[in-house]
């Protein structure tokens, strides 16, 4: 139905004012608007995902990036009120009001010049509002948020190439244009100098003409006035396109390496994979600085090669011919010379791997006095890169050797053929017009010899784009990050006849896993190494989802439910937990910046790490270096939790969290398990049986099956592999049956 079929015509003149929004309605008024645009897309956007500091309402550009998120396209755009009576309104268009709120744009009438708009609070059979552009220009500013399904192949998506590199580039075709128009005003001033020296020997010193010099003189000083200025706007320019070049590559390459699964990082080398990526550098560099410049140079080949074959044509074939054998010798070269830096740049990546790894195991390698093996790797390592380098060295020098011939004799030997010239057809060259053509010849020749050598340089970057691309182009954790179910978790696990075998092996980790727990349920695994445990820990938290069976989450398939949803509903403890660099506060509230120090110690004060913190120079304040070397083992382990808990997860997974502290902090962490479970689902993982004593239920595994759940004292009883294990680890707390002398004792190896 058209608005203006149901609404008085002067409903444009007085409009229902504005409702009035606090800062909290505005910015939920807002959400909403955008939420309703993309379930119009049939897309639920998650508010989880939206970043935007504390206290402050969210910016345009923070609005945008979570809805691209969540596999939509959006821009936000400012427009007029002219603009606005012209958009077509397939989709919803939302206003971005000044207080923060939003209006949703349903309709707009040229004719009469208003728009409709509804406000995104009010209940769905509320008509819209008709609006003038007066009234409009009260709460508006002219900020728009467009949004529309995908409809191509997006830059996130695209395959990582060097013309995916080029396409960047070419979106600043704005600046390229100025650029472009800016060389070749400075092709046209680099006639002025040869011009004005072919003058000044052919005019001024034969007639002695001093008006002459003088009107040369202004020129030669207002032309190098022009060139200063154009040169500096032109070198302005390109140091703007580099750094947003720079910035688009960086953020893409950064963005499609967290996509990647975990298995992938497991495994490649730290080192090589760094190695690999900071490739981009070298390949943003070529683009934005030797083949800009090159293409910059070619716009002087337009104005100065006409002009060359009019001072003299034999000399200017002359100096064609002479850059077309360069480039010729070039070529021939490309082919030897990229495979010899391609031996080189691996042996570099290998030297780099093992850098990383040092720095990685500095702690180990100290403790085992390490430090001469890891300098012989590192000397091997660096003697086999250094001898590559020396090889592809002497290979790029035989052009270079070939080349200097032939360019000595375009800058010294034209000047002799001209000479000749001279010599046997009197009045075709005079000594004004031969130095102005060397003058001019230099300059001709620079770009072609220049984009020979820019062939030569591209073989080094296709390389370093293979590097980047043998990691970004990896098959992602997710196709599309935004897709999936978002359902709301309670914690209830169903596993039924799940296996899973690892890349690269026969034998099943998991053969044939069944079991269901329902929400708020303790679950404790146990087994001997290898049997499966951390591998469940894995399927919970969805870095694999390559498994067989049916794997549910309160009645989910967990291959269907969204990803970043998943995880960021779980909280997850591993053994060795990653501390960031920065203070307590920043890292338990980590992920979670709309946090406030009172949630991180709320979180503290369940995970027990109130009291450690307290005492700390700085509190939750105090800094925490790389490794964390002012906290202990129990110390990091507390945090981790806290930093878990923090947004209160139905689903907490602590894999081996307790297996490297000691008996009193691992005492401090169990004695808040119960605490800590309370209200959510706990998966415990642990070699430990007497963490476990006080789970509900207790899952036994053995070499990739399920052999028994029950809670503690029923497995005592009936399953003989818990039974064991739970001997063997506590022989020390049963009473001997007949007493023995110690010396008896020593003699029988008892302890």
């Amino acid at each position: 139905m058209n608005p203006t079929d149901a609404t008085d015509p002067n409903a444009a003149a007085q409009p229902a004012p504005p409702r009035a929004a606090t800062p909290g309605d505005a910015l939920e008024s807002r959400l909403l608007a955008i939420e309703a645009a993309a379930r119009f897309h049939n897309v639920e956007l998650d508010r989880e995902e939206l970043r935007y500091p504390a206290g402050q309402p969210p910016a345009p550009a923070a609005l945008v990036e979570w809805v691209r998120d969540s596999g939509l396209w959006a821009k936000a755009v400012r427009m007029k009120f002219a603009q606005l009576l012209k958009v077509e309104v397939a989709s919803p268009v939302i206003l971005l009001l000044r207080d923060g709120s939003a209006a949703i744009l349903t309709t707009a009438d040229p004719a009469r010049n208003i728009v409709w708009l509804a406000d995104p609070r009010g209940n769905s059979g509320d008509p819209p509002v008709a609006v003038d552009e007066l009234r409009l220009s009260r709460v508006w500013g002219g900020e728009v948020l467009l949004l529309r399904a995908i409809r191509e192949l997006t830059d996130d998506n695209a395959p990582f190439n060097f013309l995916w590199v080029w396409g960047v580039v070419r979106r600043e075709h704005k600046l390229l244009r100025d650029m472009f128009i800016g060389s070749f005003a400075l092709s046209i001033l680099t006639l002025v100098p040869p011009i004005m020296v072919m003058t000044t020997l052919d005019r001024v010193l034969t007639y002695r003409s001093v008006s002459t010099l003088g009107l040369i003189t202004t020129i030669v000083v207002v032309a190098l006035l022009y060139e200063t200025i154009l040169g500096y706007t032109r070198r302005k320019i390109t140091h703007i396109v580099g750094a947003r070049v720079d910035a688009k590559i960086s953020l893409h390459v950064f963005k499609r390496m967290l996509r990647l699964p975990l298995d992938f990082f497991e495994r490649q080398q730290a080192g090589e994979i760094t190695y690999r990526l900071m490739q981009v550098n070298k390949i943003r560099e070529f683009l934005t600085g030797k083949m800009l410049s090159t293409m910059l140079d070619m716009v002087t080949l337009v104005v100065l090669v006409p002009v060359i074959f009019l001072l003299q044509p034999t000399l200017a074939w002359v100096t064609v011919v002479c850059a077309g054998l360069i480039a010729l010798i070039i070529m021939a070269f490309l082919g030897p010379v990229s495979r010899s830096v391609g031996r080189w740049i691996s042996a570099e990546t290998q030297k780099s791997s093992v850098m990383v790894e040092t720095l990685h195991g500095i702690r180990t390698i100290k403790s085992l006095a390490l430090e001469t093996q890891q300098r012989d790797l590192w000397d091997r390592r660096t003697a086999t890169s250094v001898q590559l380098k020396l090889e592809a060295s002497d290979m790029a020098n035989w052009p270079q050797t070939l080349v200097n011939p032939i360019e000595g004799f375009m800058s010294r030997g034209i000047i002799l053929l001209g000479a000749l010239l001279a010599i046997a057809n009197p009045g075709s060259v005079n000594p004004g017009m031969l130095v102005g053509f060397m003058m001019i010849s230099g300059r001709v020749a620079a770009p072609l010899i220049g984009l020979a050598r820019l062939m030569d340089d591209m073989q080094e970057v296709r390389i370093a784009v293979g590097f980047v691309q043998s990691v970004v182009n990896q098959k992602p954790e997710s196709a599309n990050p935004s897709a999936g179910l978002r359902p709301k978790v309670e914690g209830a696990l169903s596993f039924n006849t799940v296996n899973y075998t690892y890349p690269g092996t026969k034998t099943r980790a998991l053969d044939g896993i069944t079991f269901d727990v329902p929400a708020g349920t303790m679950l404790g695994l146990v087994g001997k190494s290898g049997s499966g445990k951390s591998t469940i820990a894995r399927l919970l938290q969805g870095i694999t989802r390559d498994y067989e069976g049916f794997l549910k989450l309160d009645g989910n398939d967990m291959r269907e439910i969204n990803l970043p949803h998943l995880r960021r509903n779980l909280g997850v403890v591993l053994q060795e937990n990653f501390l960031f660099r920065g203070t307590i506060r920043e890292n338990i509230i980590a992920g979670r910046p709309g946090l406030t120090l009172t949630d991180a110690v709320r979180a503290a004060r369940l995970a027990g790490a109130e009291e450690f913190i307290e005492r700390m120079p700085n509190g939750y304040e105090t800094w925490i270096e790389e490794g964390s070397p002012n906290l202990s083992g129990g110390q990091r382990q507390r945090l981790a939790i806290a930093r878990a808990l923090i947004h209160d997860p139905k689903l907490m997974i602590l894999d081996e969290a307790t297996s490297a502290l000691d008996p009193e902090s691992e005492a401090l962490v169990n004695a808040n398990l119960t605490r800590i479970g309370k209200g959510r689902t706990m998966v415990i993982v642990s070699h430990r049986l007497a963490s476990l004593t006080d789970c509900d239920m207790i899952l036994v595994l053995d070499h990739g099956k399920a052999l028994d759940l029950a809670p503690h004292s029923v497995l005592l009883e009936r399953c003989t592999i818990y039974r064991q294990l739970w001997l063997q680890q506590n022989r020390h707390l049963e009473a001997p049956t007949t007493p023995r002398g110690g010396a008896v004792a020593l003699a029988q190896g008892d302890d």
